[in-house]
């Protein structure tokens, strides 16, 4: 009876480890299908019908369409590079400046893109640990940088920008302005932190070092 019983704890914990190693790899290529095949899609919709890729070529070929996306997207990098087409951005932007509700959005999202894309961009700087939503209650943040500004003046204490990201999708959650001395910085780093969020703590970074280290 035990070693049916071991027999089966055996096969539950194969099946289990198998799950695991696979699905992500499995849900890794069904999500790029699915992404890819709706970029074609759209691509192969607004391209003329006399110049579809696959009535000129005798089979069909998965991902041109985001290919032409990328050559598509390089090329307005390459062209917006130059004066003419800096002037152009500005002048498009002038124009969006002036439509009341557009600006705002327009706005807010390009600072978003800047700050994500860019390789120079610092958007997370150190993952952290807050009490919150109360004292003896700790939760993972990022600081994203000093607070500046009206914001900074309503305390003596020096201020720092602290993102909090909601399990399991850290796109969002709230901005918390919270002093430096509250904070208790962490060894790992932004990645891992990011890792543990989406996880809800199931994926927790090995501790490397014995100390804390002190914030920036």
């Amino acid at each position: 009876m035990k070693d049916n019983k071991s027999i089966f704890t055996k096969i539950r914990s194969y099946f289990l480890t198998g799950i695991i190693v696979t699905a992500p790899v499995g849900l890794t290529f069904y999500v790029s299908f699915l992404f890819i095949g709706f970029i074609d899609s759209k691509v192969r919709n607004i391209i003329p019908v006399k110049y579809h890729y696959d009535n000129i070529l005798p089979f069909e070929i998965p991902g041109i369409g985001l290919l032409i996306v990328f050559i598509m997207l390089t090329f307005i990098g390459f062209l917006t590079a130059g004066i003419i087409g800096r002037y152009i951005i500005k002048l498009g932007e002038r124009i969006i400046a002036r439509l009341p509700i557009i600006r705002s959005v327009y706005g807010a999202l390009k600072q978003i893109f800047e700050s994500v894309l860019k390789t120079s961009s610092k958007s997370f700087r150190d993952v952290v640990l807050i009490e919150y939503p109360r004292k003896g209650i700790w939760a993972i943040g990022f600081i994203t940088g000093d607070t500046k500004g009206e914001v900074q003046q309503i305390s003596k204490d020096e201020f720092v920008n602290v993102f909090l990201p909601t399990t399991p999708n850290p796109t969002s959650g709230f901005l918390l302005f919270v002093p430096r001395k509250d904070l208790k910085i962490l060894n790992m780093n932004v990645e891992e932190g990011i890792k543990m969020v989406i996880s809800g703590g199931i994926v927790t970074p090995k501790f490397k070092k014995k100390y804390i280290k002190k914030i920036k």
